[in-house]
């Protein structure tokens, strides 16, 4: 209709933007750049998600001359980026090479951009290095930075209060001196026991391109290769695996003394996951002690969380109908949907266990009456459930979006399981009963003997 989708526009030089109250720490230098575009509410901009703005604008941004680094994102908070592998070791050089590799190679998947990493070169300077000569007289390395930088920077020789200013008295070689090269190769170093020798002497001077950051990992120097990914087209945990089954081990067979790991999204994601399986085992086991104490036994409790791992795969199966990836939400709808599907189970089994218990039923009876009575409740429960997430489930709502997958995993999770549920569980009661009465009957005819020989002892 015309409008535009933009509420404001921001830019920066420098620093980070700020979202709301989430500050963002990220490079600060005069060579950093950020602009930043808040979008009109989902409904007014034709429902055209960030996603989507972020693809258009890559796609509308000419070359730009001299960037080092140029990177889009959609998230105001991220957790890294898509494909984030961290390299490391102890020669920065051959870092670098190998990150260069590394960056090549995932320039050949398809669905790849902003790929980049973080090896960057400094300034140019000069780099001083002691003769060995020189340390044999005594001269250190130290000794010899220290009196280069005095010569040029200067050294604090008094401090005179000007009232309320305070200003320093800096004695250094004379402005002409510093802005010529020469100078460093004309001066005068002094040596231990007073002695001045010129300073071509006593030190190397080389030319070479310093570090513009320096990042370590336990003592370790590090270079980091990141890129962003279309997920409909390359997912992440794919290329990822794919990258650690094939390039990853060549990388490290060419670059000795490399190493390499997930960092970033990835590395969040499987910190989270191992948190999410080991709370998970905790819940299962208060799950089957919760069971255990009402239906006073240790093994039906089994019976009744059996249907869990078909709530799993119906879950599974509704991303596929409903043409949705796994994500991390799905799985914390398949934990919810843990202490969901055994509800069904449960009714079914306490059931059985009262026909047995007060009706006196038998077992093949009590099954049947209890497989008639409960189909009706459980059906209607569980339907009842799936309809209810239903709305959730088909909406394409943008604020809803990252809950639709949760519902997907519980809505399908409940259905399958329910249904297996009224088949599974009966003959799974069935034969557990079958199992505990071959124990029975040996217990029972190891008790005849003694029994049949106290009355002939009681006759003697």
């Amino acid at each position: 209709d015309g409008k535009s989708a933009f509420k404001n526009e921001l830019s920066s030089v420098g620093v980070s933007i700020t979202q709301g109250a989430i500050v963002m720490v990220g490079a600060i230098g005069s060579n950093v750049a950020e602009v930043s575009l808040n979008l009109v509410p989902y409904r007014e901009r034709g429902g055209m998600t960030p996603q989507e703005v972020v693809n258009l604008w890559r796609d509308l941004t000419p070359p730009i001359p001299d960037v080092v680094e140029l990177s889009f994102s959609a998230d105001a908070v991220s957790m890294g980026a898509d494909i984030d592998l961290e390299l490391r070791g102890r020669d920065i050089e051959q870092l670098g090479r190998a990150a260069n590799d590394l960056t090549y190679t995932l320039a050949s998947y398809g669905g790849l951009y902003d790929i980049s990493n973080s090896y960057r070169t400094g300034k140019r300077e000069l780099a001083l290095k002691v003769l060995p000569e020189a340390e044999a007289l005594g001269l250190t390395q130290a000794d010899l930075g220290n009196q280069v930088r005095d010569a040029f920077y200067g050294r604090e020789a008094q401090r005179v209060q000007r009232g309320r200013d305070d200003v320093r008295v800096m004695v250094r070689f004379p402005q002409d001196d510093r802005r010529s090269l020469a100078s460093l190769e004309t001066m005068t170093i002094r040596l231990p026991d007073g002695t001045e020798v010129p300073a071509l002497s006593v030190a190397e001077i080389t030319p070479t391109l310093g570090n513009s950051t320096i990042n370590r990992t336990d003592g370790q120097r590090t270079i980091n290769v990141i890129a962003s990914a279309n997920r409909e087209v390359a997912p992440p945990e794919t290329i990822l695996v794919e990258m650690f089954r094939k390039h990853v081990p060549q990388l490290m067979e060419d670059f000795p003394g490399v190493t390499v790991s997930q960092a970033g999204e990835a590395e969040e994601r499987t910190r989270a996951l191992s948190g999410l399986v080991s709370a998970s085992l905790v819940a299962l086991m208060v799950i089957y002690t919760l069971l255990a104490i009402p239906l006073k036994s240790y093994l039906q409790p089994l019976v009744v969380m059996a249907s869990i791992p078909f709530g799993f795969i119906g879950a599974i199966l509704g991303h596929q109908i409903m043409n949705y990836d796994l994500v991390f939400f799905s799985l914390l709808g398949m934990i919810a949907l843990s202490g969901v599907v055994i509800n069904s189970s449960l009714v079914l089994v306490d059931f059985i266990n009262r026909n047995r218990r007060l009706h006196g039923m038998g077992l093949r009876e009590a099954v049947i009456d209890s497989g008639m009575s409960r189909f009706r409740p459980i059906f209607l429960t569980s339907v009842t459930t799936f309809m209810g997430l239903m709305p959730l489930m088909v909406t394409r709502d943008f604020d809803t979006a990252p809950f639709v997958p949760l519902a997907v995993s519980l809505g399908f999770g409940v259905v399958f399981s329910t249904a297996v549920t009224l088949v599974l569980i009966p003959a799974l009661y069935v034969i557990l009963e079958d199992f505990l009465s071959l124990f029975r009957a040996d217990a029972e005819s190891n008790a005849e003997p003694e029994e049949t020989a106290l009355p002939s002892q009681s006759q003697a």
